[in-house]
């Protein structure tokens, strides 16, 4: 037992130097999934219950298929950060800790490379 206070124990240590960057990711990837989002949600609304053929010609255009990877990406990346917030602040065994931050990461990267494949694939044909 120490009689040393919080502040006395953590002076000295220095920052983590990353809290910052992390905050501004999560941010800049916040504000870029607004504009992404009306534009996911107009595609969704525009052609729900359309056929194969017609959703698949809109995407294989070439800017609804970057915007839809900028989509993917975005928000898989806000996901990842979002819930490593919520990890180290809340599971407090190291190991565990680890575990889950990297099957969250590796299950972001997984998700993102299958539907930038996927898009890719529909993008080439036309």
């Amino acid at each position: 037992m120490s009689i040393q206070t919080p502040l006395g124990r953590v002076r000295g240590l220095g920052s983590a130097k990353s809290g910052v960057e992390h905050f501004w990711h999560q941010r800049l990837t916040a504000a870029a999934l607004v504009p992404l989002t009306v534009w996911f949600v107009w595609i969704v609304a525009r052609y729900a219950g359309a056929p194969h053929a017609d959703v698949v010609t809109v995407l294989g255009h070439p800017i609804n298929a970057a915007l839809m990877l900028l989509f993917v990406v975005a928000g898989l990346y806000h996901m990842a950060l979002g819930l490593q917030v919520v990890i180290e602040d809340y599971i407090t065994t190291k190991g565990m800790k680890i575990a889950a931050l990297f099957l969250v990461n590796f299950a972001a990267f997984a998700i993102a490379m299958i539907c930038a494949v996927a898009v890719l694939r529909i993008a080439i044909r036309f």
